[in-house]
């Protein structure tokens, strides 16, 4: 059994038929699902699906894209988001400097309200990190020195140097179809060796659809393809990966296995 670290249930390409694509999901082997925001309007209507699917958990965040939406968010709201019990994880957040869709000082005061609102509750933050290693890590090691707080890098494309510091600093990271990409062999070759129990696998979908899905919408049941492609990759059985995989994500998002 599997699970989806990472998607996006209710944008186009999957809420119109969510149920339909959850269910695939569940004949595919996944067992559980984290159901990511990425703006305030958003909340209700994620946290909404959790509440309605046992198996489909919630996450709370700005992404850095919409930084600039949110100049108002403060501490209080985002904690306050966090108490329902199906919301397990803060995020996306971080920062983003290949689109600069934010400025990056709003950016960088979001990702920081992130994760003092993860030290708060002990639930992980859920990192997007593009182009911007330098002050991703920056950022993280100043705010590990004021108290540790549980973290995910998603969707890891970076290059290993930074994936070593990070691992370094105790974070988990998690993979997408991405590493199924024949030009990925960078991702590849730092795949391989992440420690066991610091790997995730996810979707990120409706985008990224792994091989042989490329060019169709990504859904949630596709985190198989993806597993198996890495299990090969790692010289491991897709059971012995998606055991310690699915046994990584309850114990990173523990509001999840309570």
């Amino acid at each position: 059994m599997l699970v989806d670290s990472h998607c996006h249930l209710e944008y186009d390409g999957l809420v119109d038929d969510q149920a339909a694509v959850l269910d695939r999901a569940r004949s595919a082997g996944v067992q559980a699902f984290l159901n990511i925001s990425t703006k305030r309007a958003e909340w209700r209507q994620v946290v909404g699906t959790a509440q309605a699917q046992g198996d489909v958990y919630a996450s709370v965040g700005i992404h850095p894209h919409n930084a600039d939406d949110h100049p108002d968010l403060t501490r209080e709201e985002l904690l306050e988001a966090t108490r329902d019990p199906k919301v397990i994880g803060i995020g996306e957040t971080g920062l983003d400097y290949y689109y600069d869709h934010s400025d990056r000082e709003a950016q960088q005061r979001l990702f920081r309200l992130h994760i003092y609102v993860a030290r708060e509750t002990q639930l992980p933050v859920i990192i997007h990190t593009r182009d911007a290693e330098k002050d991703t890590l920056n950022i993280l090691e100043e705010e590990m020195g004021k108290g540790a707080f549980p973290a995910l890098i998603h969707c890891f494309t970076a290059s290993a140097e930074f994936g070593e510091h990070v691992l370094a600093l105790g974070l988990s990271v998690s993979i997408s179809g991405i590493v199924t990409f024949k030009n990925a062999r960078e991702l590849q070759d730092f795949a391989k060796d992440i420690p066991q129990d610091r790997l995730l696998v996810e979707t990120d979908s409706p985008f990224l659809a792994p091989v042989p899905h490329r060019g169709k919408t990504c859904e949630p049941g596709f985190v198989r393809d993806t597993a198996t492609f890495l299990a090969d990759l790692r010289g491991e059985s897709i059971e012995d990966l998606a055991s310690y995989t699915t046994r990584n994500f309850y114990a990173l998002f523990s509001r999840a296995a309570a």
